[in-house]
């Protein structure tokens, strides 16, 4: 108990003893019994209530955390269904740029134009064609 042996307690016995006197003695061993027991309900009292206060304080960090989280995913509902905000967004366009899902599509490029090319016809090349295809139809 405490760190002390055997003769350490029997020698304070003795002094108690001695000052106390044998008709004192067994009051103050309950006294002293009693403070014992209600040191040692104090200290489990602050144990209990220091552990309860971490458990409330982790608990109040968690909901802190949902709240965010609930708050962050409810404006993302609002800035998707905010109809007024996608037509001016439409509205505001100059190019043929357009919104797909959540992001912006990059418009397309469009290619240089062509440059003009001269087309002609050979004459010969049409007419020994269409002889051909008579021919086929002849022999079918």
């Amino acid at each position: 108990m405490f760190g002390m042996d055997l003769g350490e307690i029997l020698v304070i016995a003795v002094v108690a003893i001695l000052f106390l006197g044998p008709d004192k003695l067994p009051g103050a061993m309950v006294e002293l019994a009693k403070f014992f027991k209600s040191t040692k309900n104090t200290i489990s009292s602050i144990k209990d209530s220091f552990e309860e206060e971490l458990n409330v304080k982790s608990m109040k960090d968690e909901a802190l955390a949902y709240k965010k989280e609930l708050l962050d995913v409810s404006d993302q509902v609002k800035s998707s269904t905010d109809i007024k905000a996608m037509a001016a967004k439409l509205t505001t366009l100059e190019d043929d740029s357009y919104i797909m899902g959540d992001s912006l599509k990059e418009p397309e490029k469009k290619a240089a134009p062509a440059q003009p090319q001269e087309v002609t016809l050979k004459k010969s090349d049409t007419a020994q064609a269409t002889n051909k295809v008579e021919e086929d139809k002849k022999n079918v």
